[in-house]
């Protein structure tokens, strides 16, 4: 519970966390920004990263002089897209070992993780690439199960790229833009909140999609 509580703090107030970080480290903050978008991306038992909210913090950030936006948007860009290849190589060659791996008795992969974004898949097509890099979890599953489906690199490849350069440059950016808006940074928490429930309406939608195909079939 206490390393549920400690991510939970993390993530709502990554511009406090954020803002240390670059205070501490300077110049060496675009590194631990590229691994922390790298590890959410390219890592299937990392999911629970702050990608959302550190792309718009960085974006608030760098509005206020403290980063430099273009080589944030850079680094965390190249992040994205290998975070993203190198998930769909493990899965490829790797899917089926690592979904079995075990640390305490506990499986590293939860099975149901990977059965919603199978289901995903199976509504959006390759297309769930894009999509996903906008849905937590499913963000980090996404290119795992394409690996496992063997899904073509190429295909792969392409939206791979598309949808980082959405995700990275769009997120980033609307920190960017209105990271110097006095309500968005003084209740930078509730920002957050927002950011992740609109990242969720899409599983939402789908849940609700499906609830009442099923009651229709019913009847």
């Amino acid at each position: 519970m206490e390393i549920i509580s400690s991510v939970i703090d993390f993530i709502l107030h990554i511009d406090d966390h954020l803002a240390a970080l670059i205070t501490e480290y300077h110049y060496w903050i675009y590194l631990i920004l590229f691994l922390i978008i790298f590890v959410e991306t390219g890592l299937v038992i990392m999911p629970f990263l702050p990608g959302d909210s550190l792309l718009f913090a960085t974006g608030m950030f760098a509005a206020q002089g403290m980063l430099d936006i273009y080589t944030s948007i850079g680094l965390m860009l190249v992040a994205a897209v290998l975070g993203d290849a190198c998930n769909y190589l493990i899965g490829k060659y790797a899917g089926d070992k690592f979904v079995k791996l075990r640390l305490f008795g506990k499986q590293l992969v939860k099975p149901e993780y990977i059965v919603k974004t199978h289901g995903f898949y199976a509504k959006h097509g390759p297309q769930t690439i894009i999509i996903a890099r906008f849905v937590p979890i499913v963000r980090t599953f996404a290119p795992f199960v394409a690996g496992v489906g063997k899904m073509n690199y190429g295909v792969f490849l392409t939206y791979n790229l598309v949808g980082g350069v959405l995700w990275v440059v769009g997120l980033t950016l609307a920190g960017y833009f209105l990271g110097n808006i006095a309500w968005v940074r003084d209740n930078f928490e509730k920002v957050v909140i927002g950011i992740i429930l609109i990242s969720v309406l899409p599983i939402i939608f789908g849940f609700i999609k499906e609830k009442f195909s099923t009651k229709k079939e019913a009847i």
